[in-house]
């Protein structure tokens, strides 16, 4: 059926068509009976399900990944769709409207996205108002980044803020500094200003009293040298864990045509075609830290064999945003149903 309803959103404007759906789950859920039609028929209970995590149990290993819902906007409507877990963001200490459109394209003959949105969001302030108004009782992971127009040596001012602001509204922090749509962030990964950034982090994060789990997201593009600092920077700042992998700028073994893709642009890639190397950097961190390191994975995961193959090599949860796209709603439930 989903197939179906696909093939005409597949007709519109990708960005434009995320939103009238939204628009019209936002609908739905407000009509008490359909909103416990949509639970019934979506979320998947079963105690083989749960995960326990930073002190933290997960209904269910399937979380939303931060991208879909950036400004807080959705939760309770998406907690009705069975995810275990929903990470919000990017979150910005300002308002910006990212990069012009169009800014998020479709690759169905391989699965995949090209996005380069540029964190557009509403601001830290914005996303705090709608936490505090949810009702849906789901956990919440605030990714932060830092605002286009502010240079990297001050980019530490920009995560501290949102990080005081959204403190006590999230479960869990990730820190995003691998998007490659935000000139020059991926610098950030670097060993030094790394670990200057998470040492600042995990100071206000002690200062705070409750310490918050904080992750560190990671770009797919990485060397095993770099994944080598990384593991060493996770232990060196005490860090919770890591979200692998973000999107890729590799356009690798595609099935689109070269020109197409060539056509669409600069952005970052997700989807399928980064299911096997968002499983190579989690084996790899997990074979190279001892399994010191929690991980949730993210990318290329559609089905519960995906997602099996991402636990079997070292994740402790996964995350979905492209698989969501193009296999609906039920999309966490039949994962749920398929690891059970």
């Amino acid at each position: 059926m989903y197939k179906l309803i696909r093939t005409i959103l597949f007709t519109i404007d990708a960005e434009k068509v995320h939103y009238r759906v939204m628009k019209w789950l936002t609908t739905a859920c407000s009509i008490g009976p359909i909103r416990s039609l949509l639970k019934s028929m979506f979320v998947v209970k079963n105690s083989k399900l749960e995960r326990t995590l930073w002190g933290i149990t997960f209904p269910n290993p399937v979380g939303l990944a931060a991208g879909f819902d950036k400004d807080a906007k959705f939760t309770d409507q998406l907690a009705c769709l069975g995810f275990g877990f929903i990470e919000i963001g990017t979150i910005t200490p300002r308002p910006q409207p990212g990069n012009p459109k169009p800014r998020l394209f479709r690759l169905p003959a391989d699965q995949a996205l090209i996005n380069r949105m540029g964190f557009n969001n509403d601001g830290a302030i914005e996303a705090v108002k709608r936490l505090s108004a949810r009702k849906e009782q789901i956990i919440i992971g605030g990714n932060i980044g830092k605002n286009k127009d502010t240079p990297n040596e001050h980019a530490g001012d920009d995560y501290e803020s949102s990080f005081r602001s959204l403190y006590t509204h999230v479960d869990y922090f990730v820190v995003n500094v691998s998007s490659p749509n935000t000139p020059g962030l991926r610098a950030l990964q670097d060993k030094e200003p790394l670990m200057a950034l998470l040492n600042r982090l995990q100071n206000v994060n002690i200062q705070l009293g409750e310490k918050k789990p904080l992750l560190l997201k990671i770009a797919p593009d990485l060397t095993n040298e770099q994944l080598n600092d990384i593991i060493e920077i996770i232990h060196a700042t005490n860090l919770d864990g890591i979200v692998a992998t973000n999107t890729t700028i590799s356009r690798e073994n595609l099935a689109t045509p070269a020109a197409q893709v060539e056509a669409i642009g600069a952005g970052g890639l997700s989807g399928a075609p980064l299911r096997k190397r968002a499983t190579d950097v989690i084996s790899y961190i997990h074979t190279h830290s001892g399994g010191t390191i929690p991980i949730i994975a993210s990318g290329g995961i559609f089905t519960a064999a995906d997602a099996k193959e991402k636990l079997d090599a070292g994740a402790s949860l996964v995350q979905v945003y492209t698989g969501f796209i193009y296999e609906g709603p039920g999309i966490a439930g039949n994962i749920c149903k398929g690891l059970v």
